[in-house]
């Protein structure tokens, strides 16, 4: 009786089953506060006049608690129908609370259905602050006020954990070994890119610095951060390394955010061997890397563009160029085709017009399917991305990997 127990309770269990792939995916879903104006509350100051509420990470927990905003429904249904096995989403604020914010997500809208597609679930997830709209003491835009948040920021924010980040997994998350990188000083990079303020009168090795000696010491690289997150298949760890890189925008001709972007990439290019990464201290002050061999997958909204008009040389072949790295599959889609008029746009992410969110896995694994989830304006499902407001203005993307 006992033995007859224990089959069956093996066989309701999908993690004690062996895969044969695995399915992992990114999505930015735009889901920070800033994309809810009619979410925020409204009061009256002291001259009777109505205003708006600042933005904060209430707005989103409001969203995310009543099951019935459209915009997020569409973003669950995009879920759903692609299911994938491990998801990273972008531009998910950070609530240390989660059962207001990651879990709820998960049960108000993962676990219903939506528009009749199966509900799915994700019984492991893992959440972590981020450098947004965390405060500093300097003026790190230049604009002659030190305003803590905004550009001031240590990553641009109106509110600590604005644009954070989340992943969620149909497998277990080895909590113990997980590393973040947050806290990681730009300069101490090896040769970091970093910015000056350009002089026609001067030689280049004349400019000022962008930021001042003390603002430079204090600078985090990591936009928002850099995560190694191992997870759990088969009884084996695959690293699930995830960032989200400033755009390399909203800047002048000192591009602090082009190379920051840059740098952002290059430290998690670093980071695939020990050779390279040698110099990379996590946010418990330990020496780390990865050890050769190591399985992973990269994923996030990396803001670096492989082709095209936003394309900058140099920076996203630290990753797509990479021997640790398979890139020979792209994800692609039909609708990124027939949304722009260059041949190429079949492999775009974003509404905007780039390859913008990569899923990148190790070497090792050999690559059975990948997509980019954007139906052609013929499909009954364009009505999930057609404009921001439908869902968001990026694209999942996901790739099926094969596993020994």
């Amino acid at each position: 009786m006992r033995a007859s127990l224990l089959i069956f309770l093996f066989m309701l269990s999908p993690y004690c089953l062996s895969t044969e792939t695995l399915k992992v995916a990114t999505f930015n879903v735009s889901m920070e506060a800033g994309n809810y104006p009619e979410a925020l509350t409204k009061t009256k100051n002291s001259q009777g006049a109505t205003q708006q509420s600042t933005p904060s990470i209430n707005v989103l927990q409001r969203v995310l608690s009543t099951g019935e905003h459209p915009q997020v429904k569409n973003v669950a249904e995009i879920i759903q129908r692609v299911n994938p096995d491990v998801l990273l989403l972008n531009e998910f604020d950070y609530i240390a609370d989660k059962t207001k914010g990651v879990d709820a997500f998960i049960s108000h809208y993962l676990n219903v259905s939506q528009n009749g597609q199966q509900a799915v679930d994700y019984p492991y997830t893992y959440i972590a602050p981020v450098n947004t709209g965390l405060a500093t003491p300097f003026d790190l835009d230049n604009n002659g006020r030190a305003e803590q948040l905004g550009g001031d920021a240590y990553g641009f924010g109106l509110y600590p954990g604005q644009y954070g980040m989340a992943l969620l997994s149909k497998y277990p998350i080895d909590i113990n070994n997980i590393r973040t990188f947050q806290r990681f000083k730009w300069h101490h990079m090896p040769h970091p890119q970093q910015p000056y303020i350009p002089s026609p009168q001067q030689k280049e090795t004349e400019w000022t610095p962008w930021y001042d000696a003390k603002e430079w010491q204090s600078l985090r690289l990591s936009s928002k951060s850099h995560w190694d997150v191992p997870v759990l298949v088969n009884g084996e760890s695959i690293h699930i390394l995830a960032m989200h890189p400033t755009p390399p925008s909203f800047d002048g001709e000192e591009d602090r955010n082009g190379k920051r972007n840059h740098d952002e990439i290059r430290l998690m290019a670093d980071y695939l061997s020990p050779d390279k990464g040698s110099y990379i201290y996590d946010d418990n002050g330990n020496k780390v890397s990865l050890q050769h061999n190591t399985r992973f997958v990269l994923v996030g909204d990396f803001n670096a563009a492989d082709i095209g008009d936003k394309y900058r040389e140099g920076v996203i072949e630290q990753l797509t160029e990479n021997p640790l790295v398979n890139n020979t599959v792209l994800p692609i889609s039909c609708g990124g085709a027939e949304s722009f008029s260059v041949a190429y746009s079949d492999r775009y992410t974003a509404s905007w017009g780039a390859r913008a969110d990569y899923v990148l896995p190790s070497a090792q694994f050999d690559i059975t399917d990948a997509g980019v989830f954007w139906p052609t304006k013929n499909s009954e499902l364009y009505r999930l991305v057609d404009k921001r407001e439908a869902s968001s203005d990026h694209r999942l993307v996901w790739v099926t990997l094969a596993l020994d």
